[in-house]
């Protein structure tokens, strides 16, 4: 009975020592738990054999759980940064491939449009990319809005045809809408 008072008295004597020893080794949030876990090793050790000094015992035993805590955080952290490195490579990996993508989807409808008949092109191209209306584009091409009308329906259909097949053709079609001939005004 009174050498678990004597591990007991020198935890009493030297915990705040300890509590010092351990703070410059792991963060302060943890010293308390270090500490106390020193101290249920210590009496754990103890109880199976005599612990002539107890002192340095306890030191050496705050100061290898001390170490081995920092050992599991950093093993611990360490892992997260390996993972999220490689989310961010992989994530820049996939922008460039979408951005490789975006661009051939781009020059193939440029290829697209320059398969219609040039007032057809021109309609289109005023309308989908200029952002003219059909009263605006029928203005400047001296057409009428009708004529204007069925010009971007007929360049609509062609390049949404051609981009679809271009697309089950990568094996990257994108769902699509059919369109009525009044969507396609739109």
């Amino acid at each position: 009975m009174t050498k678990h008072i004597g591990v007991t008295s020198t935890f009493a004597e030297i915990s705040n020592k300890l509590r010092r020893f351990v703070s410059r080794i792991v963060s302060p949030d943890d010293v308390e738990d270090i500490v106390q876990e020193t101290f249920i090793k210590s009496y754990e050790a103890d109880l199976k054999q005599n612990i002539e000094f107890t002192h340095s015992y306890m030191l050496k035993t705050a100061k290898h759980l001390a170490l081995n805590h920092v050992a599991k955080w950093d093993n611990k952290y360490k892992d997260s940064l390996d993972e999220q490195q490689q989310v961010e490579r992989h994530m820049r990996t996939m922008a460039l491939e979408d951005e490789v993508t975006s661009k051939e989807r781009f020059l193939f409808f440029c290829r697209v449009t320059n398969e219609l008949s040039p007032q057809v092109k021109k309609c289109f191209i005023l309308k989908k990319v200029y952002g003219l209306s059909q009263k605006e584009i029928a203005k400047e091409m001296n057409l009428s809005t009708s004529t204007v009308e069925k010009h971007i329906a007929k360049g609509l259909l062609h390049a949404h045809r051609a981009m679809k097949a271009h697309d089950i053709q990568q094996n990257n079609y994108p769902e699509t809408n059919t369109f009525t001939a009044k969507e396609v005004n739109k």
